[in-house]
């Protein structure tokens, strides 16, 4: 346990979820619908069910009340239990800086403050937002993990240039809607778990590398020792390049890119 760094969760409130927003999903553990293992190194793991959380927000022009704050396994952020005035009870991505008692409300000239939902066109240039729709009335796609936000940087005809937390800037159809603030729980970033034994409970199994295998079990392998991959570039254990190649397929959203992410200087 020692230099073991985990988040504080003194905020969140000490109760159970909600049952009728719990849902029991099937372990696939990387495997794909035919049932192969498309992303390795995953399985096992704690148990854990997922919570039905409302993106989209439908509750138009009905005010709610956060009445909880909880832990989700399924994401880095935080969520929060909000009742609404006609007391059916939903849970939300909880914004950085909400508390229990706080009212929300989703609606089209909905007031800018933390929490509060409207259409990014009634948003002013400057204010971070996140939980964003990439077209109306489909719910929110894009910015949300713990502690990401993105800007309005400026309003073109029926479209907003948002800066995305990558650094690429994007537009999005002024109908859509936002959250103000930012996500909750930003610390998460800094965890250090450690040890294995916290990585095998989030489902996380050993990776080996490459180089300490055979070269019958991949293009790094085989030598004495520590030694060098002995390629000019890394391959994929299938012999693939890897590290530094292109893997983003063409998209339908590709158009609405202003700007690309930069990239980190070496």
């Amino acid at each position: 346990m020692r230099k073991k760094k985990i988040s504080a969760t003194k905020i969140l409130t000490r109760k159970k979820p909600e049952k009728r927003l719990l849902l029991s999903l099937k372990a696939r553990s990387g495997r794909s619908s035919s049932g192969r293992i498309t992303v390795r190194h995953k399985g096992g793991g704690a148990k854990k069910l997922y919570r039905i959380i409302d993106f989209g927000q439908e509750k138009l022009d009905i005010k709610g009340k956060v009445i909880a704050l909880e832990y989700d396994p399924y994401r880095t952020a935080f969520i929060s239990l909000v009742e609404y005035e006609d007391k059916e009870k939903r849970y939300l991505l909880a914004p950085n800086g909400i508390k229990v008692g706080d009212e929300i409300i989703c609606s089209e000239r909905a007031e800018i403050k933390i929490g509060n939902r409207t259409k990014v066109r009634n948003i002013p240039v400057g204010t971070t937002i996140f939980n964003i729709e990439l077209e109306p009335s489909k719910g929110g796609k894009i910015v949300r993990s713990a502690g990401t936000s993105a800007k309005v940087l400026a309003y073109e005809g029926k479209y907003a240039n948002l800066e995305m937390p990558s650094s690429e800037v994007r537009r999005v159809p002024g109908d859509c809607y936002a959250t103000i603030g930012m996500v909750s729980h930003p610390e998460w970033r800094y965890t250090d778990i450690r040890k294995a034994g916290s990585s095998r409970l989030r489902g996380k199994r050993p990776a080996v590398r490459g180089s300490a295998m055979n070269p019958v079990d991949h293009p790094h392998g085989g030598g004495e020792g520590r030694t060098s991959i002995g390629l000019k570039h890394p391959k994929t254990p299938w012999g693939k390049p890897a590290l530094g190649v292109k893997t983003r397929k063409k998209r339908w959203t590709d158009k609405y890119i202003l700007k690309r992410r930069l990239k980190k200087k070496k």
